[in-house]
């Protein structure tokens, strides 16, 4: 069966992912820091789908972890099929408010790890001659929303680029820009969504549902659902005053 790799599998998108590709026959290797939640995680899986789950403990901002993750991304005896960079986390506060520490951070889990991962994986699906790698990006590639929306942008150019070199030697990259989705991310980021319409939230099954049809049709950016696709091509032209309207406040 293939095996796909996903990172940032206990919650949210990533285990949303883990649980879709179960689902239909895909072995698994989740990745997390939490080793306990990641062992339940996997033990469920593996009781309801019947596929083989390996918990990699790890936390992708050590280097030590990181190697670890990529020292399996590169095991040609258990070949990684699907690799999906999922992990990753938000930050309050503009440039001049946020520490150095916290920026580096940021862009080491949204740009650096995926990287490294992306360019094994890519080596040893170019020499099997089939594979895919999805970088899960977000709607904030296409807004002037701080170092966030850098790092995601940084994504989905790479995509592109990327799609094109290799799709026609049969590794596909993708880059999958959710909106608002309910999951943990929010609340780890500390900030209030009230006064959010409930129309503009996705849930985390369709997000992925939407997201694997584009992956398995090879495309090299999906925005899941219409409206976020009108709501993306609208922030590429409004001026960016419009566009930066109604930034995340600290919750209480």
């Amino acid at each position: 069966m293939p095996t796909a790799l996903i990172t940032g599998a206990t919650a949210g998108i990533g285990a949303e992912f883990a649980r879709q590709l179960a689902a239909r026959g895909d072995d698994l290797v989740i990745v997390a820091r939490d080793g306990a939640r990641l062992a339940a995680t996997a033990a469920a899986l593996q009781h309801e789908f019947g596929v083989r789950v390996e918990a990699l403990p790890a936390d992708l901002l050590d280097p030590e972890g990181l190697a670890a993750v990529d020292r399996r991304v590169a095991d040609e005896r258990r070949p990684i099929d699907l690799l999906v960079n999922n992990a990753g986390y938000g930050i309050q506060g503009e440039l001049d408010e946020t520490s150095w520490d916290d920026e580096k951070r940021l862009l080491d889990i949204h740009v650096t790890v995926p990287l490294h991962l992306m360019q094994t994986a890519l080596r040893g699906m170019l020499a099997r001659g089939h594979g895919r790698v999805v970088l899960v990006a977000s709607v904030a590639a296409f807004t002037p929303r701080g170092t966030y929306s850098a790092a995601k942008a940084w994504a989905v150019m790479v995509a592109r680029s990327a799609n094109i070199v290799y799709r026609g030697r049969g590794v596909g990259v993708t880059a999958v820009c959710p909106g608002l989705v309910r999951t943990e991310f929010h609340d780890r980021m500390a900030v209030s969504t009230e006064g959010i319409p409930g129309f503009m939230w996705l849930q985390a099954p369709r997000l992925v549902r939407l997201a694997l049809r584009g992956i398995d049709r090879g495309r090299s950016v999906v925005i899941p659902t219409a409206r976020y696709r009108v709501i993306s091509a609208l922030a590429r032209i409004l001026p960016d005053r419009l566009v930066t309207v109604g930034r995340f406040r600290p919750s209480d």
